[in-house]
């Protein structure tokens, strides 16, 4: 990972640690151990569900999706959602525990239509309920929803709609691979706001191919006019595994993704017009129009190592301090579930320096981390552990230590992800991420 100026192959964004690369198929017995024990209920307990179906695959996507497929599967795979959820339900560590939180990314959820979304839940609700969460969050693309699969959301418990509206200009859409166009954006948010949600999120991506600073202008002013209560700006980048990144390296084609520094003040200026509209940075890249009353608790117990539990083919969890992700390949979780196996293909227990590394540097990307929670947790102070990298950059104009609180300046925010390396233990600075 690297602040150069071209945005390279390679993943910048972090989201856990110790890296995905150091987690082994060997160490999967470590996460079937955690689940026969009992728990520590003070720790709050939240479920991801991966749905990997989409109409098409982005140009920029790296994850785990497949595309255009049938009720058959879509079926087969619900059935297999509830079966993994039938396994894990009478372990002790989350027999009896209460969801705080649900959070249905992909792929595309909305990919499943209206009946199969009521199938799901009446599925799962035999075994789990998210009736009392405090949030469900699921994530939408607009041209896959309809009043009647929005009126759906709502009835079966959603509370955060997350709309991927990315930008509004189709000729950029259509050259970055996305599904939906711009129409389709404004007549599934007027849907969502005529339904009512207690939260609405929208995503924008600053930097994706063809764009140029007139367009950004204008999708900003667009996202404005829309008034969801979330803001999320992302910045380009290239994983491995993506349309794009395969090009780079097989054909040895030039990047095509904007630079860094054009990408960074794209981000800027979307916050400074978001700021001047009234929004608050809740983190480096989301902003929100109440920062008292807009939380995004996935995130916030993400970042405080609340207990996941993963559901759902290539999904990554963390339970009772050993992180896990699921088998990769649809057709793999399948067999392996219906087979009456859980379907975890790799797993790593972090010693508890890495967890104090990774809360540290998850909670970094929210733009202040507060130290006292910290020696309250692990009896360390993060400000003598990370001292040196703290100094370095606070040198470099990236952050300000005060006696209980680091906060990142604007220049920290908007490469939040290219200073986190630094707190890393050493040998895990030089690997790949994923």
């Amino acid at each position: 990972m690297s602040s150069e100026t071209t945005t390279e192959v390679g993943s910048y964004f972090v989201s856990n640690y110790p890296p995905f690369s150091q987690w082994k198929k060997d160490n999967r017995h470590q996460f079937l151990d955690a689940l026969e024990k009992e728990p520590d209920r003070s720790i709050p307990m939240g479920m991801y569900l991966h749905i990997p179906f989409c109409r098409k695959r982005c140009k920029f996507c790296y994850f785990r999706v497949y595309t255009q497929q049938n009720a058959e599967t879509i079926k087969n795979y619900v059935d297999t959602l509830d079966k993994e959820v039938r396994l894990l339900r009478d372990k002790p560590a989350i027999a009896d525990r209460v969801l705080k939180f649900v959070y249905f990314g992909g792929g595309t959820p909305s990919y499943l239509s209206a009946k199969q979304l009521l199938m799901l839940r009446e599925r799962l609700s035999e075994s789990v309920s998210w009736d009392n969460a405090e949030e469900v969050t699921f994530e939408c693309e607009p041209g896959t929803l309809s009043l009647e699969k929005v009126q759906t959301l709502k009835e079966i418990g959603v509370t955060r709609v997350s709309l991927g509206v990315e930008n509004f200009n189709d000729a950029i859409l259509e050259e970055n691979g996305r599904a939906h166009l711009s129409p389709e954006i404004l007549r599934a948010y007027d849907w969502i706001q005529q339904v009512g949600f207690p939260q609405v999120n929208i995503d924008l991506i600053a930097g994706m191919v063809g764009e140029t600073d007139e367009n950004w202008h204008k999708c900003v002013e667009k996202a404005l006019e829309m008034e969801p209560d979330n803001l999320t700006i992302y910045q380009m980048e290239l994983p491995f595994n993506t349309v794009y990144s395969k090009e780079i390296l097989e054909e040895g084609a030039a990047s095509p993704v904007a630079d860094w520094p054009t990408k960074r003040r794209w981000a800027s200026e979307a916050i400074d017009r978001f700021l001047s509209a009234g929004y608050q940075l809740s983190s480096g890249n989301e902003l929100v129009k109440n920062i008292d009353t807009d939380r995004f608790v996935y995130r916030d117990n993400l970042f405080r190592g609340s207990d996941i539990v993963a559901v759902g083919v290539s999904s990554f969890g963390h339970l009772q301090g050993v992180h896990y992700q699921n088998k990769d390949e649809l057709n793999d979780y399948i067999s392996t579930v219906q087979a009456g196996e859980l379907p975890v293909n790799r797993a790593m227990t972090p010693t508890s320096h890495q967890k104090l590394i990774r809360e540290w540097i998850l909670q970094m990307k929210e733009g202040r981390v507060a130290v006292e929670p910290f020696k309250a947790k692990f009896g360390v102070d993060p400000l003598v552990e990370f001292a040196e990298p703290l100094s370095n950059q606070q040198v470099a104009g990236y952050l300000t230590v005060e006696e209980e609180e680091v906060r990142l300046t604007r220049k920290g925010l908007l490469q939040v992800d290219s200073l986190l390396t630094e707190y890393f233990e050493e040998q895990h600075r030089e690997v790949r991420y994923t």
